[in-house]
This record gives C-alpha cells, structure tokens and sequence, in this order.
C-alpha cells in the first residue's frame, strides 16, 4: 500500500479539521492493534495445526498399507520407540482428536478477536472516518 497525501477535495470531504484523539480513542486504538496482533499469531498457530494435522492423516493412510504384525518407529518426545502397526494408529487417531479439538477452541478463539475488531472499526470509524485506517 502506497501512502499519499489526501487531495484537497479528500481532506474537505473529512471534514478538513482534524478529529481530536481522546484518551478513550486512543485505548480503543491500543485494543484494536493488540488484538489484530492476536489475530496474526493464533491465524499462524492455525495454520501449523492443519499442517500437523494433514502429516498425521498422511501417515494414517501409509499405515494401512502395513502389515498388522510389522513394528512402526513412533515418536514420543525426543525419542522413537517401535510399536505395532495397530498401538500406532490408535495414537495417531487420539493425536488426531486432540488436534481437531485444537482446531475448534482457536477457531472460537479467532472468532471472538474479530468479533470485537469489528466493533472497534465501527466505532472508530463512526468517530474518525477517513482520517484512520483499519484495514490490514
């Protein structure tokens, strides 16, 4: 995004004096940036919980090419430790629960933050119009 200076038709049409910032504008500016923040780490946690969760139905899928007998290496921790086909699949499908789980509560989580964004926009819009931008 390019920032210009406001033509002289722009700055008539917002008025052409400046809105004073109260200090309960500025907390609600403070609360908008702090919740975008937010908003910006859990959309990241997000995204690396569908990645872990598109691995472990990936390897779901490869272990039901196995035999049932055969020993598979599993993960706990630091350490890889050789269990049967059929112990690592239930893992895999608690992990997968405890994901998807996970999943819903940042989800919920993501849509409280935006929730209350919006109702921060609207009244700082209603207040300063054109002179704030909100947009990420």
């Amino acid at each position: 995004m390019q920032r210009r200076m406001l033509t002289r038709e722009e700055e008539a049409a917002t008025g052409g004096e400046e809105t004073e910032v109260r200090r309960e504008d500025q907390d609600k500016i403070n609360k908008f940036s702090r919740l975008h923040q937010r908003e910006l780490i859990l959309d990241e946690e997000l995204k690396t919980k569908h990645k872990d969760k598109e691995d472990i139905e990936e390897i779901s899928n490869e272990l039901e090419l196995a035999d049932d007998d055969e020993m598979v290496p599993y993960m706990i921790g630091d350490a890889f430790i050789s269990l049967p086909v059929s112990k690592v699949q239930e893992l895999l499908a608690s992990s997968n629960q405890k994901l998807d789980d996970e999943v819903s509560a940042l989800d919920e989580k993501m849509s409280e933050i935006r929730e209350e964004m919006q109702q921060l926009k609207v009244q700082l819009y209603a207040r300063f119009g054109k002179s704030i931008n909100l947009e990420s």
